[in-house]
């Protein structure tokens, strides 16, 4: 009775107190005390219905920070053998499947190469297949599961409308086809799913680079085609139908290469591996995923080959270009760059930096920081975010 009373006290805050061990910002009580801004009594109460819950740890041994009454700090962890969620992310070459735990941890992943059909239940079914194979051998219970695709998604529907790079029409019902894929597999959880970049870019202000962020631009590559994402104030910027944010058509060389989406010069296909791949007049090579040949092609050659330097400073120019332009119309405090372009800045930052400044007036003025990706699968990561949200938004209602 007395743990249910204080079950009842501490219920409004449960969900701020597993964000906070969630994202980092509290690894002992006292400071989840401070983060709160409640008493020490009521951080007690609901950290120890989180630890029943299975969702932390609570370490009462020695060692931590002292409080301000001078005992040593509880230390706070995610329980390393908690619940997880199901994340998938479907790409022009196949897909990746993971199970991840809270602090954006992937426990356990997996990738398959195959084509992607017409069919989202294809692809998706046997993403699904692979990510349970992972949660059955990891003995952990699921509490939902989220996906990632390479298109941008309609809201509320889930429909998939500008599939590039895929073979599935516009409009295909993705979210709706991965539940089902779920509930065939077995899994009783709910179902969410995203763009791959807009979900990297919540893992990285999450987890990874963007961290403190208040106006994050996020621009990334994968194996074809260019994509970014916008979060202000930790929150995806999405327009008013999930839409926002198509920066692979911005046009950055009027005369440039045709676009799928019917323009020329988008940066979609100036600035992604076949544009490298092409300006270094290398042929791809089938059956090797195109990011990696790109990434290994500069590691390799980009100090000896001045053809293949050439092609990483016309690239280079062309992401500076759009980069610039939405500087000047979002006004960030950070840009993140993944993918190819992550290995693109780390080879010169300063050019990089030097360029965008240039073809933007509020990077001229005083600059706007420009870091790489962090995270090794972001756009997974993100897809869990999706997932472990209502749980963060309440605990005790999706657990109790």
């Amino acid at each position: 009775m007395e743990s249910r009373q204080k079950l009842t006290r501490g219920h409004a805050v449960l969900g701020r107190a597993l964000t906070a061990v969630h994202l980092g910002q509290a690894r002992t009580r006292s400071r989840l005390t401070a983060e709160l801004g409640v008493t020490r009594g009521t951080t007690g109460a609901v950290t120890a219905e989180l630890a029943a819950l299975g969702l932390i740890s609570v370490d009462t041994r020695s060692g931590g920070p002292a409080a301000s009454q001078g005992r040593p700090s509880h230390r706070l962890a995610i329980d390393p053998d908690g619940p997880v969620v199901l994340a998938a992310q479907v790409h022009v070459d196949g897909f990746r499947a993971a199970i991840v735990g809270l602090g954006g941890e992937v426990v356990a992943t997996t990738a398959g190469r195959r084509d992607v059909p017409a069919d989202p239940a294809d692809v998706l079914g046997a993403a699904v297949d692979a990510g349970n194979a992972l949660l059955r051998a990891s003995g952990r219970h699921c509490v939902g599961a989220g996906l990632a695709v390479p298109s941008a998604v309609a809201e509320p529907d889930g429909t998939a409308l500008n599939p590039l790079h895929v073979a599935w029409p516009v409009g295909a019902p993705v979210r709706a086809a991965f539940a089902e894929q779920v509930a065939r597999a077995g899994i009783d959880a709910p179902c969410f799913v995203g763009n791959d970049v807009n979900l990297g870019a919540l893992a990285e202000h999450r987890h990874g680079a963007g961290r403190g962020a208040t106006h994050l631009l996020v621009i990334a590559t994968g194996h074809r085609g260019v994509g970014g994402a916008f979060v202000v104030g930790g929150r995806l910027y999405t327009g008013s139908s999930g839409l926002s944010m198509e920066v692979g058509h911005l046009t950055v060389n009027p005369e440039g290469r045709p676009c799928h989406c019917g323009n020329r010069g988008c940066l979609d296909v100036e600035a992604d591996p076949p544009a490298l791949l092409e300006a270094a007049g290398r042929v791809p090579v089938p059956d090797v995923p195109l990011l990696r040949q790109a990434i290994d092609l500069l590691r390799a050659e980009h100090a000896t080959d001045p053809l293949v330097r050439a092609a990483a400073d016309t690239v280079v120019e062309r992401l500076a270009t759009g980069i610039g332009g939405l500087v000047n119309v979002l006004n960030p405090d950070r840009v993140v760059l993944g993918g190819l372009h992550r290995h693109l800045l780390d080879l010169d930052p300063d050019r990089v930096a030097a360029l965008v400044a240039d073809r933007s007036l509020w990077g001229r003025g005083r600059g706007v920081p420009l870091v790489g990706s962090t995270l090794a699968h972001g756009s997974l990561v993100g897809a869990a975010e999706l997932a472990w949200q209502p749980v963060l938004d309440d605990p005790l209602g999706v657990l109790g």
